[in-house]
């Protein structure tokens, strides 16, 4: 009997191709689960609704209500991730692989919810950087300003992690204001399915923000140009082809690939046997190795070792193999390590093996590649051992050239750190590389020296071992991707990956317009000191609502009462002689920290209000020493004003600005407070 054949979600509905298409199988059975095909589908008319439905709604939403939409969406699926894990099954995962793939997706959009609240403004508009003044006049200035772009993102994710995949490029696309297409890899393509039919039914996604195209997308970039982005993960031959397309080279089309890569983990050699550096790195390793069967773009595929410890650290990667990994059904009690995804990646994984095999020795395994899986069939499944090679000369090309993405890493000596560092980088760009150490010479070393070719290099000893998430995981806070080989593209780093699908603009303006433009205030603007803005709820706040006050003198002896006061009797304040030897000072000058004190004491509103808390400055500089005698004068201006979505009160960033009696600027900072939204007092 036929399966079903899986539906795409595309244009507001889902449509169920015709022909049968590609089938996919379980991966520990053989047994049939679905077919896959996306015959019938017009992906210009697929596109089109993106920009002209899902990019209109998602783009009327500040970052802020992005960020919320996200935040509840990660709420949604975590209810929900054990039919996801019930699925993954058939993947070939085990419940831990899972937890990688399917719980890290879902934390992966938590993040994403958190940052968009906490680092972006509630706007569509993101600044850059300060103001850049142009003219002497200060009546022309520049402000680098993020916005949305109007096209659409198209993601091609890779056949291993079909939730975190889809999820970890979801969430910065649509906090950036893009809506997503998503293609999954065919293998697990009812895995994504699953979780996207989910996101769809929530409604909490704006319709149009998000398309599922099971099977193929050919010629897609034919109907793509210069406002859309295509995030690819899979083979660098693929990523080639596309990048040569003249929609991309010409075209104005944004991609950024991750491809191959032949990840290292280098072995100090302080890390000798019986040291807490040894057993990390050994533990690291099999971990790498049997997580989702070795098929990670993380996985450590080249181990240097000191020459003098190769024979130890073979004898400790076998023990524990065969101590702590069990191949089998993942659904079987005990099993440790599932099948590779599918018939054709077991083959394909075979052919790597067998070059490899040519120039090196078994540690582990074999050439027959045999295993007896726990509760399956070794014919029917996708089953690989897992395999270390050893290679006594590490400069063999076949093991910085060729990847077995499967379980298969390979054991190569190093002779001294300058041989490690180059073998490092004789993968010509990788994803990830880890230094397993506790010397710190060494580790500097090695990091600097490596860092050219790799896109994330984690330092691993027993000062953060504990802590550790290990060489092989992604975090949405730091940038997944790497030079050369490995695509050369960069994904998450926080916001730099929501930043990395919008478009950098310079505005050139007057101060009045750059105001308008950014929400922001800008030096030279006009202000409105009417009223004191302190006595203002957000509701009735404006940028430019300002207040002017002072003079107020700073004599000896407040200098010298706040150097006792504080125990601050750094010399400049307390000795006339030394101050006056100093090339920055005239003699004894008032302390900065006594400057912006005084000046908090001139613009303070001493009645309750809906100021509730200054939380902090910003950008404090000291820029002409105060003398006793001098006078001050604070002028507080409203700059920015965000107010929080779930709260009742939002933040405040007023732009400080203290003068002296000869209108030099003595101090400038940004004041951060905590206003309420309407007055309750």
């Amino acid at each position: 009997m036929t399966t079903d054949v899986l539906p795409s979600y595309v244009t507001g509905r889902w449509v169920t191709p015709a022909a049968d298409g590609k089938a996919v199988a379980d991966a520990s059975t053989g047994r049939e689960l679905c077919r896959v095909s996306s015959d019938g589908i017009d992906l210009a008319e697929v596109f089109d609704y993106a920009r002209t439905v899902g990019g209109p709604a998602v783009r009327a939403l500040t970052f802020h209500r992005r960020a919320l939409k996200l935040k509840e969406l990660a709420g949604y699926l975590n209810d929900r991730v054990a039919k996801y894990h019930d699925l993954s099954y058939a993947t070939g995962t085990t419940k831990r692989d899972a937890v990688v793939d399917i719980d890290g997706g879902i934390s992966t959009t938590f993040v994403y919810g958190s940052k968009g609240r906490r680092e972006m403004p509630n706007d569509t508009v993101y600044l850059d950087g300060p103001t850049e003044p142009l003219g002497r006049a200060g009546t022309f200035a520049g402000q680098h300003i993020y916005t949305s772009l109007t096209g659409v993102a198209v993601q091609i994710n890779a056949f291993n992690f079909p939730v975190w995949g889809m999820l970890e490029k979801l969430a910065p696309t649509f906090l950036s204001g893009l809506p997503t297409v998503v293609k999954p890899a065919t293998s697990t393509a009812h895995l994504t399915r699953a979780v996207v039919a989910d996101i769809i039914e929530s409604g909490i996604l704006p319709e149009g923000a998000l398309q599922l195209v099971c099977g193929s997308l050919p010629d897609f970039l034919d109907h793509l140009g210069e406002q859309d982005v295509v995030a690819f993960t899979g083979s660098a031959a693929t990523a080639t082809a596309l990048r040569s397309h003249r929609n991309v080279v010409a075209g104005g089309v944004r991609f950024t690939a991750e491809a191959d890569s032949l990840n290292f983990s280098i072995l100090g050699p302080d890390a000798v046997a019986g040291t807490e550096e040894f057993d990390l790195f050994v533990r690291g390793l099999v971990t790498e190795l049997s997580v989702k069967a070795g098929q990670k773009c993380t996985a450590i595929r080249r181990a240097l070792v000191p020459a003098a410890l190769m024979d130890d650290v073979a004898s400790a990667v076998r023990e524990r193999i065969e101590s702590k990994v069990v191949v089998g059904d993942p659904r079987a009690d005990g099993v440790t390590m599932g099948p590779v995804v599918s018939i054709a990646q077991r083959d394909e994984v075979l052919r790597s093996l067998k070059s490899l095999a040519v120039h090196a020795t078994f540690v582990v395994g074999d050439a027959t590649a045999s295993v007896d899986p726990v509760g399956a069939d070794a014919e029917s499944g996708a089953f690989v051992p897992p395999t270390v090679l050893r290679f006594d000369d590490p400069w063999s090309d076949a093991a910085h050239d060729v990847e077995a993405f499967g379980p298969v890493t390979s054991l190569l000596p190093y002779d001294d750190t300058d041989q490690a560092v180059r073998l490092a980088a004789r993968g010509k760009g990788s994803l990830v590389g880890s230094v397993v150490s506790h010397d710190p010479a060494f580790v500097r070393a090695v990091v600097l020296g490596t860092a050219p070719w790799h896109g994330r290099v984690l330092v691993l000893d027993r000062d953060d071992a504990k802590e550790s998430t290990g060489h092989g995981s992604p975090l949405p806070h730091l940038v997944h991707g790497g030079p050369g080989r490995a695509g050369g593209g960069e994904e998450l780093g926080g916001i730099r990956g929501v930043l990395a699908h919008m478009q950098r603009t310079a505005v050139q303006a007057s101060p009045a317009m750059l105001t308008a433009i950014t929400g922001r205030w800008t030096t030279g603007a006009e202000r409105n000191e009417a009223e004191h803005p302190f006595s203002k709820s957000l509701a009735e706040l404006r940028i430019g609502d300002a207040v002017t006050a002072g003079p107020r003198v700073i004599t000896a002896d407040d200098v010298a009462h706040f150097a006792e006061f504080t125990g601050d009797t750094f010399y400049a304040h307390t000795n006339p002689e030394a101050a006056a030897a100093n090339p920055f000072f005239p003699g004894i000058v008032a302390h900065g920290y006594l400057v912006v004190s005084i000046a908090a004491g001139l613009f303070v509103w001493p009645e309750p209000g809906p100021v509730l808390a200054n939380y902090g400055l910003e950008n404090l500089r000291f820029i002409t020493p105060v003398s006793p005698g001098d006078s001050v004068t604070v002028t507080l201006t409203a700059k920015q004003i965000t107010p929080r979505e779930t709260d009742d009160y939002g933040e405040v960033r007023w732009d400080a600005d203290v003068r002296n009696q000869d209108g030099d600027q003595v101090a400038a900072y940004d004041v951060l407070t905590l206003v309420e939204k309407t007055k309750h007092r």
